[in-house]
Formats: structure tokens, sequence, C-alpha cells
């Protein structure tokens, strides 16, 4: 039940966290990392793709030190980061930028609605002024 309770929770907090650290770290300090994101180099892999790791390594110390210590809260919340990174790259790369040509055509209202926010947040290619940095959880206006 422990690790059923934290995979929910960290998967939740890693939406927070995707936001904070797109706002705050992607287009502040780290933006060197983010820019070919925004302005794309025609490469299959960009800089941006580093980031993986930075939500990876926490993801697999959770779940390593939890199992070496039974402690199943620990792997739930290293799983739970896992699943929402599984989860960006459906979203994000697969959906959203279609980097894997999968779900080329849906008609969901939910999926059209990230996909325009993404797009709102993509018109701006530089590192000021940007807008909807999150993922899972979009503005309503973005359902019209």
């Amino acid at each position: 039940m422990w690790f059923a309770i934290a995979l929910i929770i960290a998967f939740w907090f890693m939406e927070f966290m995707a936001w904070f650290t797109h706002k705050y770290i992607m287009h502040g300090f780290l933006w060197a990392l983010h820019e070919d994101h925004h302005q794309p180099t025609g490469k299959v892999f960009q800089k941006n793709d580093l980031f993986f790791l930075i939500f990876a390594i926490p993801s697999w110390l959770c779940i390593m030190l939890g199992m070496m210590n039974g402690n199943y809260f620990s792997v739930g919340f290293g799983a739970g980061i896992a699943v929402y990174g599984f989860t960006y790259f459906l979203v994000h790369d697969v959906l959203i930028h279609r980097r894997f040509k999968w779900f080329d055509k849906t008609n969901n209202a939910y999926f059209k609605a990230i996909r325009k926010a993404h797009k709102v947040h993509h018109k701006n290619q530089y590192k000021e002024k940007g807008s909807c940095f999150g993922m899972l959880v979009v503005p309503r206006k973005y359902f019209k």
C-alpha cells in the first residue's frame, strides 16, 4: 500500500517539479541545454535530452536504496518519478513533438489542449517571456 501511495504522490509532485524546472531552470541558468529545443537544429537528439538524466538519477536512487533497505515508500516514490518520465516521453516527445509517429491522429480534447498549450509555449523561441511551462495540467482556455 505504501508503494502505491508513494507512486501517486511522486507522479503528481513531478508535474509541479517539471513546471518549476522548466520555468526557472531550463528557461533560467541552464538555458544553454534547453535552447536547442526552442530553436531546433534538425538533429535527432538535442542537448535538451540531457534533462532526462536530471530526473532519472533520483528515480534510480530512490528505487535502488529503497530496495536495499526494504523501504517501499522510497521504491514507490522512485517508481512514480519513473512513471512520470515515461508519461513525459509519451506526451511530450511522441504526442506533442511527434518525434515518433505513434499517435499521429487523435481527436481527444485533452490531448488537443496539451498540444495547443505547448504550441503557445514554443511561440516564444527565447529564454524570456515564456508561458505554459507545465505538461499535464493545462489551463481551461486551451480546451476551447
